[in-house]
């Protein structure tokens, strides 16, 4: 009887030994499990990071915008100086009395630009003739977001050439297309009656490349003196718009013939613009560079 009781309490020990160790290795299992499902996973989630990384930087790639296309560089980069424009000759024929040129104001030079002249020949009680001058030049730099300098100018010098046929008061309004000017030129006359005396105007606008000129001349025959005659105003008009446009070649370093490169000659200009700022790439507005026809006959 005693054998028996101790034989069983270590079959028993044997069993719960067997029992802890099977514990055991289920226990060590378990941990190696968790390493290899978390290196498992480790490397899904790097892969799929690397994936979307890949997708990502392709979506970006196909969604950039195409480079715009650049605008073409304005040809002049400058103005000569107003007052400069026109031969001494020239002055002397048209404006024989004027003493000076007087400069506009401008707050860059070389973008916009304008002098103006004035003379009175006295002839005592045949009376006496009065002529005035203006030549205003207008520069314009092309823009990413506007366009080219040579396009913004074309709106501009279709622009004056409609101001100078729609003056106020106006009667007998020609117009009339200058050759060997610039790239493009319009001469229009009409005349202005005033209380001083019976007026007549010619304008003529020239545009060459990005450069836009306008010419203003108008004389009166006062105090009982004969009118000037409008053919005379209208060919030095015109002989002063081709100095002055071959002044802005000139002032560029491309000679002093009068004419321009022709890039714009023979395209349709754009629609004119009606408003501007005093930044050289925009349009010049009326208040920046009043139409000279109306000044003109303002100053008369």
């Amino acid at each position: 009887m005693q054998r028996r009781a101790q034989r069983e309490p270590r079959d028993q020990r044997a069993k719960r030994a067997k029992r802890l160790n099977r514990v055991l290795v289920s226990a060590a299992a378990v941990p190696v499990m968790l390493v290899a499902a978390g290196c498992s996973s480790d490397s899904d989630s790097g892969s799929d990071a690397a994936n979307a990384a890949e997708q990502g930087a392709g979506s970006e790639v196909s969604a950039s915008p195409s480079a715009s296309p650049t605008v073409q560089a304005a040809a002049f980069k400058t103005l000569p100086e107003s007052c400069k424009v026109l031969s001494k000759k020239t002055l002397e024929d048209l404006v024989p009395e004027a003493k000076s040129g007087k400069e506009g104001k401008s707050s860059d030079a070389s973008t916009r630009g304008s002098c103006s002249w004035s003379s009175l020949a006295n002839n005592g009680v045949k009376g006496s003739q009065f002529r005035w001058l203006n030549v205003a030049l207008l520069r314009f730099e092309s823009d990413q977001t506007r366009g080219a300098g040579d396009k913004l100018a074309q709106e501009y010098y279709a622009s004056q050439v409609n101001d100078a046929k729609a003056v106020s008061g106006a009667k007998g309004t020609k117009s009339e297309p200058v050759a060997g000017t610039g790239d493009e030129a319009t001469s229009v006359g009409y005349d202005l009656k005033k209380k001083e005396g019976a007026f007549k105007q010619q304008t003529v606008v020239a545009r060459v490349e990005n450069v836009v000129v306008t010419v203003d001349y108008n004389g009166a025959g006062l105090a009982g003196d004969k009118t000037p005659s409008a053919a005379d105003l209208k060919k030095a008009a015109e002989k002063a718009a081709k100095e002055a446009v071959a002044a802005v070649s000139s002032a560029n370093g491309q000679g002093g013939s009068g004419s321009g490169s022709g890039s714009g000659a023979g395209t349709a200009s754009p629609t004119p613009s009606k408003s501007a700022s005093k930044d050289p790439s925009a349009s010049p507005s009326k208040s920046a560079s009043a139409s000279p026809s109306t000044s003109a006959s303002k100053k008369s």
